[in-house]
């Protein structure tokens, strides 16, 4: 099954991608992740987009294309994948589309902002272990204090009110029209927030018949 997750940064695309990975054996693709990979291996793409980030600048759509496809056409994809965090545009989507790449089903994840601020600047790390709180959700036994080790926990930019604004402000602008994009192809399927992963986990199998 070849799927895309859609949601707003912060819904829990990633969380949901590791299950559902696991779940039907199929890979995770992530942008980031296969970007940095490509670039460390050397392959054609990945050299071209090491020069727009050396100089500090955007990696265009269709080296990023370039990119997912050499990834899918990896053994471990025979089977589908899921990819996460792209497409993030019409034009990304519309070029992959020029491209022959195909999808069964997109699943975009809803979730009202509001849960999403609370969510994301709620969130504290520690930046000796990488271990990661919730004021609210999963609080450290002491304010401000990793529980592993005794390290200063702080807040990430990415997690600072106006960031988790101007996140959010880009993906309605940008990244939503999506959703009209993929009901016109009449693959898209919204999964409504179930308050938990298992039960928006389960929502989402349910969706995809499984």
């Amino acid at each position: 099954m070849k799927l895309i997750l859609l949601g707003a940064p912060g819904a829990g695309k990633g969380t949901q991608a590791e299950i559902i990975s696991k779940k039907l054996g199929i890979p995770t693709i992530s942008t980031g992740n296969i970007l940095r990979a490509a670039v460390k291996n050397g392959t054609p793409v990945g050299l071209k987009a090491k020069e727009y980030m050396d100089a500090g600048k955007l990696v265009p759509d269709e080296v990023i294309i370039g990119i997912i496809q050499e990834r899918l056409a990896a053994d471990d994809c025979a089977g589908g994948y899921i990819l996460d965090g792209v497409p993030r545009t019409i034009a990304q989507a519309e070029a992959m589309d020029a491209h022959g790449i195909r999808f069964d089903c997109v699943l975009s994840l809803e979730i009202e902002d509001s849960v999403i601020e609370a969510r994301m600047t709620g969130r504290r790390t520690c930046p000796a272990c990488g271990a990661t709180y919730h004021i609210v959700a999963a609080p450290p036994k002491a304010e401000g204090v990793c529980d592993k080790c005794g390290g200063a926990l702080e807040q990430r930019k990415d997690d600072l009110p106006e960031t988790v604004r101007h996140r959010l402000e880009v993906y309605h602008k940008e990244t939503e029209p999506l959703k009209s994009y993929y009901q016109a192809k009449g693959i898209l399927k919204t999964v409504p927030d179930k308050g938990g992963i298992e039960e928006t986990n389960q929502a989402i199998m349910e969706l995809l018949g499984k």
